[in-house]
C-alpha cells in the first residue's frame, strides 16, 4: 500500500522542488517534448533554436573535421533529451552557473563545445567514455570518479555548480569547457543536494587495483541516486548505517467508464498498485498528498464527453488538468498499467525481464479516501494553525516508520474487518502484563534494495535478526501470541502479501538462524584486534577494524591465522629495525638539539615508519643501534615519491607491511563475499521480511497509541456492522452515532478546562450558535472521532457508538486556529 505524504513533491525538474504545503506552484506549463523532424537531416542535427534569446545553435564543422566522432549522429529521443536538458539550463540563476551556461553546445548529450579546451569527444577519450555512460541515462546527472575526486562535465557540471553548491573547477575561464566535482569524502552530500532538488543521478566508480602503466583505468555505473531512493553502493563494507527515505512512486494517472484511476510504482519495491472508479477531486487530493518521482499522464484524459481531444474544453477534467499543468508531465499511450511499467523500466534502466507485483488491495467495502479539506481541518495533515491529530495519537517518542504507518490509515481508512481486527488488536495491547519487544522498525524498501544489490552489512543484518527474534519472543509469549496472529491481516493489507502465520514463524526461525551462523554477534570475543609493543595501536585498529567482529571466525579462520601472522612479523621486523634505534637514541643525553626519534604510524599511508632527525653519528664506532641506522632509507608514498626528511623505514619492516596489507585485504575481501553472499541467499525470503518489518511497524504503532490513549483516559468505541439495504430498521440502528461526554482530541482530559458533549444522531442536524461559541471545535470533535473509531483507534469520550461510514468529510473556514483557541471570529477581530 502506497503511503499517502504531504503537499510538498519532487519530481525530475528542479523547478518544482520543495513546494510550501499545498501551495501550487505558478511556474509553466511543461509536456514531453516531441522533436521535429524539420530539425533532422540524414540523422544528423542541423539547426536548433534557444527557446529563450533565439541563438542559433549548430554543430561544429570543424570540431567535426577534427574528431570523426559518432557523437552527431542524434535520433529523436536524443533531441528530445537534449531540449530537455536545455530547459533546465535556462532555469538556472547563479552567475557562476549562467556564465557556465554560455560555453555549452547541444549538439551532443553532455552539452561539450568541442572547440574549447578539454572539449574534445575523441574515442578513447574520458569525454568519450563519459558520453557513452551519458547515452544509457540520458536525463540522470552523470558524476564520473577520477581518482579522489567524482566529476561531471558540461549540463552536468552546471548542475552541480547550480543545486549542489560546487564551485566550478579552474575557475572561470572562457577557454575551458563547464567542468565541476566533489571529493569522495563529500558524495554522499552532493547525491543529497541533487536529488533534493529532484534529479536523478548516475554514478560511474573506478575498478580499483593497479594497472599498467599508459592505460586507462577501467570504469562502470555502480548505481543510481534517485528521489527517495538512494545510493548504497559499498555499504556492504562500511560499519556505519544509512538513513533510508520513504520510497517516492512513479504517479500515472488514466480514464476509464468508471472514472478516473491512479497508479503507482515503486521501483525501490518492485510494487505496482491502482486505485480505480475515483472522482476528478479524488485524483487531485491524492496528487497533492503525495511526493512522487515522475507523473505520467494517459492520453485517454484527452478525449472528453464532447468527444473532443482538448483537455478541460468544457468544464469536465478542468481540475485536474489545472493541477497537472503546473507540474512535469509526460503523455503515454497503450495500456494505463503495462505501457507504465514499460515507461518505469525506461526511467530506472531495468532489463525487460524485472517483473512488478501487483498489491493493489480492493476498495469495497472500504470508505473513501479523506478529501484534502478534511484532512488538513482535523489535523490528519500537518496544517498551521491546526492541532496536529498525529501528534496527540501517539506517544512522543513513536517517531519515523509508525507515524507513516498510521498517518496512511487516517488518510486511507480500511474496510470494516480491518478496522475491527485493529480494536482488537489495540484491547489486548491495553491489557497486556508481560514485558514487550522492542518493535524494531526496518524499513521495507530498505531491505529490498540492499538485499537485492547485495549491500547488506553486517549492522543491517544484526538488525534483521533482533527484529526477527522479536517476533519469534512474540510467538513463544502467551499474553502476545494472540496479538501476533491478529496482526497478520493488518499486514497482509499494507504489503499486499497473503502470507499465513506458520508460515512467517517458520520463515522467521530459518532466516534467523540463517543470519546466526554467519553473523559476529554481541557477546562473542574471538575477534580482538592484534595488539604489539613495538607497534602504534593505531594502526591495527584502522587497518584491522574495517573487516573483524563482521562475521563468525569459523568460516575464515585461515584468513585471521594469516593476518596474525604477519601482524606478529611485522612487530618482530619493527622490534629489530627500529626498536634499537630508539634505545639508542634514549641513551643519549645532551643539551638541546639532540638527536630524537620515534616509532610512529602514518595514517595518510598506512604505514608504520621511524621518523627523527640528527640520529646518525658522527664518528661510527660499532655501537649499538648503528648498524639498524645503516639499514633505514627514505620512506616512499603509493606513487614512489619521498615522504619527506624525517620518515624512514627499512627493507624489512617494508616486506612485512606488504605481507600484512595483503593477507588484511584479502581477509576483507573473504568477509565481503560472505555478506554478499547471504544477501543472496535471503533473496528467496525477501517476502517473509518485507512482511515481518511491516508487522513490527504496525505494532510499534498500535502500542504506542494504546499508550497515549490510556494516558489521556480515551475509550474504545463500539464499531456498528454495515448492513444492506433489505432492513430498514437495521439500516437505522447501524447509522446511529452516539458519543457521551466527548472532548476535543487536542485536549487533555486530565488538565480539564474543557467543554464535555453529548452527540446523539442518525440524519441531517443543523448546528447553530454565537461567534466563538464552539460550533468548528463541535464539528471538527465529531469528525475526528468518527475517523479514528472507523480506522480502530481510541476516542477521546466517556463512551462512543460509531458506524462504520462510508465515507467522512469536514467543511469549514479555514482560517479558525483551534491550536491557538480561537475561532474564525477571533481570528479575524
Amino acid at each position: 500500500m502506497y503511503r499517502l505524504a504531504t503537499r510538498s513533491i519532487v519530481v525530475s525538474s528542479p523547478r518544482w522542488r520543495s513546494l510550501a504545503l499545498f501551495l501550487r506552484s505558478p511556474a509553466p506549463r511543461y509536456c514531453s517534448f516531441v522533436p521535429s523532424r524539420v530539425l533532422l537531416r540524414s540523422g544528423h542535427i542541423q539547426r536548433i533554436s534557444c527557446f529563450k534569446d533565439g541563438k542559433i545553435l549548430r554543430g561544429s564543422s570543424r570540431a567535426a573535421k577534427k574528431h570523426k566522432s559518432p557523437n552527431n549522429n542524434l535520433d529523436d529521443k536524443d533531441l528530445s533529451n537534449i531540449f530537455w536538458w536545455k530547459e533546465k539550463m535556462q532555469m538556472c540563476r547563479k552567475p557562476s552557473t549562467t556564465q557556465l551556461v554560455k560555453r555549452l553546445e547541444y549538439s551532443n548529450l553532455l552539452g561539450l563545445d568541442p572547440n574549447l579546451k578539454n572539449g574534445s569527444l575523441k574515442e578513447g577519450t574520458l569525454n568519450w567514455e563519459m558520453l557513452q555512460f551519458k547515452s544509457k541515462f540520458p536525463r540522470e546527472v552523470l558524476l564520473c570518479r577520477v581518482g579522489d575526486f567524482y566529476e561531471s562535465i558540461g549540463i552536468d557540471a552546471c548542475i552541480l555548480v547550480e543545486y549542489a553548491g560546487l564551485n566550478p573547477f579552474g575557475g572561470m575561464r572562457s577557454d575551458s569547457i563547464p567542468k565541476a566535482g566533489c571529493p569522495v569524502v563529500n558524495l554522499r552530500q552532493t547525491l543529497d543536494d541533487l536529488t533534493r532538488n529532484g534529479f536523478s543521478v548516475c554514478i560511474v566508480e573506478e575498478v580499483q587495483g593497479p594497472t599498467q602503466a599508459r592505460s586507462r583505468k577501467g570504469r562502470f555505473i555502480s548505481g543510481h541516486a534517485h528521489p527517495g531512493n538512494p545510493y548504497v553502493y559499498g555499504l556492504v563494507g562500511v560499519d556505519h548505517d544509512l538513513d533510508f527515505p520513504e520510497p517516492m512512486p512513479v504517479v500515472g494517472i488514466s480514464r476509464s467508464a468508471r472514472g478516473y484511476c491512479i497508479n503507482f510504482v515503486l521501483e525501490t519495491m518492485k510494487t505496482y498498485s491502482s486505485e480505480d472508479g475515483l472522482t476528478e477531486e479524488a485524483v487531485v487530493t491524492k496528487l497533492r498528498t503525495c511526493q512522487y518521482h515522475h507523473l505520467f499522464l494517459h492520453t485517454s484524459l484527452r478525449k472528453n464527453s464532447s468527444e473532443t481531444f482538448r483537455w478541460g474544453e468544457f468544464g469536465e477534467g478542468g481540475l485536474l488538468w489545472g493541477e497537472c499543468s503546473s507540474r512535469h508531465f509526460e503523455w503515454f499511450d497503450g495500456n494505463p498499467i503495462s505501457d507504465l511499467l514499460v515507461k518505469v523500466k525506461e526511467l530506472y534502466g531495468l532489463e525487460d525481464e524485472v517483473t512488478f507485483r501487483n498489491t493493489t488491495v480492493s476498495s469495497e467495502n472500504r470508505p473513501r479516501p479523506l478529501t484534502l479539506g478534511t484532512a488538513t481541518q482535523i489535523g490528519a495533515i500537518p496544517t498551521e494553525g491546526i492541532p496536529y491529530l498525529l501528534k496527540i495519537l501517539l506517544s512522543p517518542n513513536c517517531t519515523g516508520l509508525p507515524v507513516l504507518y498510521v498517518r496512511d490509515l487516517l488518510l486511507n481508512p480500511p474496510a470494516y474487518e480491518i478496522a475491527s481486527t485493529i480494536q482488537a488488536i489495540c484491547k489486548l495491547m491495553s491489557s497486556v502484563t508481560c514485558s514487550i519487544p522492542e518493535f524494531t522498525c526496518v524499513s521495507s524498501a530498505k531491505l529490498v534494495k540492499l538485499l537485492g544489490l547485495r549491500e547488506a552489512n553486517h549492522i543491517e543484518f544484526c538488525r534483521i535478526k533482533h527484529a526477527l527474534d522479536e517476533i519469534l519472543l512474540m510467538y513463544r509469549t502467551p499474553e502476545l501470541n494472540e496479538i501476533l496472529k491478529l496482526l497478520i491481516d493488518p499486514t497482509w493489507v499494507a504489503t499486499g502479501l497473503k502470507i499465513d502465520f506458520e508460515t512467517l514463524v517458520a520463515g522467521c526461525e530459518v532466516i534467523s538462524d540463517m543470519i546466526g551462523e554467519t553473523i559476529y554477534l554481541d557477546g562473542e570475543n574471538d575477534q580482538k584486534i592484534n595488539s604489539f609493543s613495538a607497534v602504534p595501536d593505531e594502526f591495527f585498529e584502522d587497518m584491522e577494524s574495517s573487516w573483524k567482529s563482521r562475521v563468525k571466525r569459523n568460516h575464515i579462520d585461515d584468513a585471521f591465522i594469516e593476518v596474525e601472522r604477519a601482524a606478529e612479523a611485522l612487530s618482530l621486523a619493527v622490534e629489530e629495525d627500529f626498536v634499537p634505534i630508539i634505545s639508542r637514541i634514549k641513551a643519549t643525553t645532551a643539551p638541546l638539539g639532540g638527536p630524537k626519534g620515534e616509532i610512529l604510524y602514518a595514517r595518510e599511508h598506512e604505514a608504520v615508519w621511524f621518523k627523527g632527525k640528527r640520529f646518525a653519528p658522527t664518528v661510527w664506532a660499532g655501537s649499538p643501534g648503528e648498524e639498524q641506522i645503516k639499514q633505514l632509507k627514505p620512506a616512499l608514498d603509493s606513487k614512489g615519491r619521498k615522504v619527506g626528511e624525517e620518515w624512514f623505514t627499512t627493507i624489512k619492516v617494508e616486506a612485512a607491511l606488504t605481507r600484512y596489507h595483503e593477507s588484511g585485504e584479502k581477509a576483507k575481501a573473504r568477509v565481503l563475499e560472505l555478506l554478499r553472499g547471504l544477501s543472496a541467499e535471503l533473496q528467496s525470503k525477501i517476502n517473509i521480511l518485507v512482511f515481518a518489518s511491516m508487522l513490527l511497524v504496525i505494532a510499534k504503532a498500535l502500542f504506542s497509541h494504546v499508550s497515549e490513549g490510556r494516558r489521556r483516559r480515551w475509550v474504545f468505541p463500539t464499531l456498528a456492522e454495515p448492513h444492506g439495504f433489505e432492513n430498514a430498521k437495521t439500516v437505522g440502528e447501524t447509522n446511529r452515532l452516539k458519543i457521551v461526554d466527548l472532548l476535543p482530541y487536542w485536549f487533555n482530559v486530565a488538565e480539564g478546562g474543557a467543554v464535555h458533549n453529548t452527540v446523539d444522531m442518525q440524519s441531517l442536524f443543523l448546528l447553530t450558535g454565537p461567534n466563538g461559541g464552539g460550533k468548528s471545535s463541535l464539528l471538527r470533535s465529531i469528525c475526528a472521532a468518527s475517523l479514528l473509531g472507523i480506522c480502530g483507534f481510541m476516542v477521546p469520550a466517556k463512551s462512543a457508538l460509531i458506524p462504520h461510514f462510508d465515507s467522512i468529510m469536514l467543511h469549514m473556514k479555514s482560517f479558525d486556529s483551534p491550536a491557538d483557541g480561537k475561532s474564525s471570529f477571533q481570528v479575524w477581530n
